[in-house]
């Protein structure tokens, strides 16, 4: 007897809809399994039988084949497990194939009939209702997260026997859940985070924050030990825009396919901050593995992705950035195949100004000039021409530091921001584009227009500094943004000047030094 039964496969953060295949019938005792399937899911025969004879039900003397369908996609993970199962036993005819219809199942099982988790259900449940699925059936301890998908019926179940009695009607099925994003800027509200009125001094440093996160612009800091570049950094997520319920979900599935979602009512509230250690892997930062998972770019995304002590970072793991900063997105191709994970983040980079951290202060810096140079040759001229934004965080003076003054809180500097946001997303409301950071070089004519003035001044500085064509757009896209939080259409001389203030401690810092 044949039966299918609906379930998907992980490719991303999207999934490949797969219908597990199920045929008894006489002939030699054998359970066989096709499909292009990986190890862990062959050895889904021993967990399905194991299980089911856990459960008090045993298999026949017939020859079983299981086909996971569509055969030319690799299928990877433990999710098939509770599919197999469920195809088995509607083609056993212990199951009524009419309770299976139109229902999504996934899950893992192990060999004593219990349901465990796996990752990846945010996204399932999410493509699975995008294709007019709108039951899922999903283990006990993916429940919440399953649930966070408004519009679904989810039924989670602790063991196989649970399910079973359910769908064959000798047991009430348990209350399908759903999660309403209900009061979750309060829920946000009330996590303590770090703040900007934590921060003494550094205005000017404080202000090219505030623009980078107006236009979602990259930033790189430089600066002696001290300063306050980490301490910014930590800050610069509670300066951007609240997320959107799409940005939210997004988000949410990339911690899913990670498996960091299994104890969350409310999926990813607040905006990302990732900041790894330099010792991170190409991998580690850039995603990877034999089936590729998502890497630290991809968990920034809709956030802010901080690089502290940027060149001790190994160069192959910082050049991996170029392609993705460009592109914001990444993708990992592999023998079975490629997926595309997103890569939309804000980058701030901190790095000393030498190995000692104390130029240009010749009193305390003992570094030779070969050794400043060498420094700064740890990071490309193309990397570095990826920074929209490269300031030099100066020490902090004695006054600064013991002033009881109240500094600007995050907050007042977020609404600002959030203004910023509102009018480049109604300016790009027809474009693939929602930052001026992402303007692309066929439409910086037509979004940064210079007047007689500005035209002249920018020609100038450009043949002055040597730039590249890739910094020069970076400088309008700036100057863009600098207008727009000042709230002026026009791109002003004082707005170009401001950005050109923003490329003075590293573009071209090998030369300077």
């Amino acid at each position: 007897m044949y039966s299918t039964i609906l379930t998907a496969q992980l490719c991303g953060i999207r999934t490949i809809p797969v219908r597990a295949e199920v045929d008894v019938s006489n002939g030699i005792p054998v359970f066989d399994m096709v499909g292009s399937l990986s190890s862990e899911v062959r050895e889904a025969r021993e967990r399905v039988r194991t299980a089911l004879r856990n459960c008090g039900i045993f298999l026949p003397a017939k020859r079983i084949t299981v086909n996971l369908s569509p055969a030319n996609i690799r299928k990877t993970g433990t999710g098939f497990d509770l599919p197999i199962a469920a195809a088995l036993l509607v083609s056993l005819g212990l199951l009524e194939r009419s309770c299976c219809e139109g229902k999504l199942f996934i899950g893992e099982l192990s060999l004593n009939g219990r349901l465990l988790p796996v990752k990846g259900i945010l996204p399932v449940v999410s493509d699975g209702k995008e294709q007019g699925i709108h039951t899922f059936l999903v283990p006990k301890g993916n429940e919440q997260e399953a649930a966070l998908v408004k519009g679904v019926r989810i039924y989670a179940f602790s063991a196989l026997s649970e399910l079973i009695a359910c769908l064959n009607g000798t047991q009430s099925p348990p209350e399908p859940k759903n999660y309403s994003y209900n009061n979750i800027e309060e829920t946000v509200s009330d996590r303590r985070q770090p703040d900007f009125s934590e921060v003494n001094g550094q205005r000017y440093l404080k202000r090219a924050c505030e623009v980078a996160a107006a236009g979602m612009h990259n930033m790189l800091m430089v600066g002696p030990p001290g300063a306050g570049k980490t301490m910014i950094s930590e800050r610069m997520a509670t300066i951007l825009p609240p997320l959107t319920e799409e940005e939210r979900l997004e988000i949410s599935k990339i911690y899913s396919v990670c498996g960091r979602l299994s104890n969350t009512k409310t999926g990813i509230l607040a905006r990302p901050f990732r900041s790894p250690h330099h010792t991170v892997t190409k991998a580690g930062l850039l995603g990877g593995g034999r089936f590729p998972m998502p890497g630290e770019i991809s968990l920034a995304h809709g956030g802010v992705l901080f690089l502290d002590e940027l060149t001790e970072f190994d160069k192959p793991v910082l050049e991996g950035l170029r392609q993705p900063l460009e592109e914001h997105q990444i993708r990992l191709t592999r023998a079975d195949g490629s997926v595309d994970y997103p890569a939309g983040f804000l980058l701030m980079a901190a790095m000393n100004p030498c190995n000692c951290g104390n130029y240009p202060d010749r009193q305390k810096c003992l570094c030779s000039d070969g050794s400043i140079r060498r420094h700064y040759e740890k990071l490309s001229r193309p990397l570095l021409d990826r920074m929209d934004l490269c300031v030099e965080a100066m020490p902090l003076s004695y006054e600064d530091l013991t002033r009881s003054q109240k500094n600007e809180s995050s907050a007042a500097i977020r609404e600002r921001v959030a203004r910023c946001h509102e009018i480049q997303r109604r300016r790009y409301q027809n474009e693939p584009f929602f930052h001026n950071s992402r303007i692309p070089g066929s439409k910086i004519g037509q979004y940064c227009a210079l007047g007689e003035k500005e035209e002249a001044y920018m020609r100038s500085v450009y043949e002055k500094a040597g730039m590249t064509a890739r910094t020069y757009h970076k400088l309008l896209r700036v100057a863009r943004t600098i207008a727009d939080l000042e709230e002026e259409e026009q791109i002003r001389l004082r707005h170009l000047a401001e950005a050109v203030c923003y490329r003075s401690a590293a573009a071209d810092g090998r030369e300077e030094r």
